[in-house]
């Protein structure tokens, strides 16, 4: 039986050009190689999951590389690159200053710095988390970090940047990597859907997108749960249950109840949602959203806004042309406030419920004074 590899680790990029929603970065890195003007120090901030460590280690490949190809990518198969490959070049050193934080690990790490690589040119040193080094560890290496040898290359990877001291940000070139895109996600997860003979409704693979918050490695985990949980044939149904996500079905229907005043009809569904596990304040949350989705798309021009499929974004785009603007304002208003009181509440059901019954009376006005003209 052959080992299970995960498909963070199994599909994490080995170029450049497989590097997914970091172009700039990518750009800047492949520039500055095919220039031959490389930096002794990077700072890589950013999101967990993003690909920090990933393009540290292209990039620590790419410039050892022996015979890179027209487009600077490394080629793979020199000596160098079969080193990185397979985990055995010494032109790559890893340090995770989560656990390794202290002087006496910058000191080993300053002594290793004055060995020159024996293949290849360079030698690179990834430092992890690097947020994490005590203070007296960040002023051990300040001076190798301002003057290494010119066979050193610093590549310092953090999620938080604002913990660095000034005066190592002062050193180094700054890279700041985005959020991976909903869209990038998916079109990533398709692929590997593709690969790994798995087929994937476009709507779960949004929602697993969601679920991931901009990190690509965090889509790809819920990706294998969602694969094994469904057998290999992830749909939207499986994949709202596994990860426990409210279906927006409910959401369509609440607005479409709360447009036509069928109050009774609100409190029926929010007791269904009720019954299936899930609390007010994450329905409250999820109907501000959906309202929010409305709004965007009245507009053509902000449809762009819309993080979801091709078939709900029309969904929304229907819905939105027969809800008024108004309508969907004071909603928003309306879901604020029932928010601000519901953990205060000493019956928070009733809280939700005379939101909703708010809801489904924002039209009834506007339906009387249009009944008083037509009369």
């Amino acid at each position: 039986m052959d080992n299970y590899i995960v498909s963070a680790r199994k599909y994490r990029p080995h170029s450049f050009a497989t590097v997914v929603g970091q172009t700039s970065v990518t750009k800047t890195l492949k520039n500055a190689v095919q220039n031959n003007r490389l930096a002794h120090a990077y700072l890589f901030c950013g999101p967990r999951g993003v690909g920090k460590t990933s393009i540290a280690r292209i990039f620590a490949k790419t410039i050892n590389c022996l015979s890179p190809n027209e487009d600077r990518e490394a080629c793979g198969e020199c000596e160098s690159c079969k080193a990185f490959n397979e985990n055995r070049s010494y032109n790559i050193h890893e340090l995770d200053a989560a656990s390794k934080n202290k002087v006496e690990d910058i000191h080993n790490l300053i002594d290793q710095v004055r060995i020159a690589p024996q293949i290849g040119k360079y030698s690179v040193y990834i430092i992890d988390e690097v947020h994490m080094l005590s203070s007296s560890a960040f002023n051990a290496f300040l001076k190798t970090l301002e003057e290494p040898p010119s066979h050193a290359i610093f590549v310092l990877a953090t999620t938080e940047k604002h913990k660095i001291l000034p005066t190592i940000i002062s050193r180094c070139q700054v890279f700041d990597f985005n959020r991976i895109t909903v869209e990038e996600a998916v079109d990533h997860l398709k692929f590997v859907a593709e690969k790994e003979n798995i087929t994937a409704e476009d709507e779960a693979l949004h929602i697993i997108a969601q679920k991931a918050d901009g990190g690509m490695r965090d889509a790809l985990s819920i990706f294998d749960q969602i694969a094994s949980f469904s057998g290999g044939q992830i749909t939207y149904q499986q994949t709202i249950q596994n990860l426990n996500v409210l279906d927006y079905d409910y959401f369509f229907k609440i607005v479409d109840h709360g447009l036509a005043n069928e109050i009774s009809e609100l409190f029926l569904i929010y007791d269904e949602i009720l019954s299936k596990g899930f609390d007010g304040q994450h329905f409250i949350t999820g109907l501000a959203k959906h309202m929010r989705n409305l709004l965007v798309s009245k507009n053509p021009n902000s449809l762009k806004l819309l993080d979801v499929s091709g078939d709900v974004k029309k969904k929304y785009m229907e819905q939105a042309e027969k809800s008024p603007v108004n309508f969907l304002f004071n909603g928003l208003k309306l879901m604020a406030e029932a928010e601000s009181r519901y953990r205060a509440s000493k019956d928070q059901r009733l809280t939700v419920e005379l939101m909703l019954y708010e809801l489904g009376v924002l039209t009834i006005e506007k339906k009387k004074v249009v009944q008083k003209q037509t009369n």
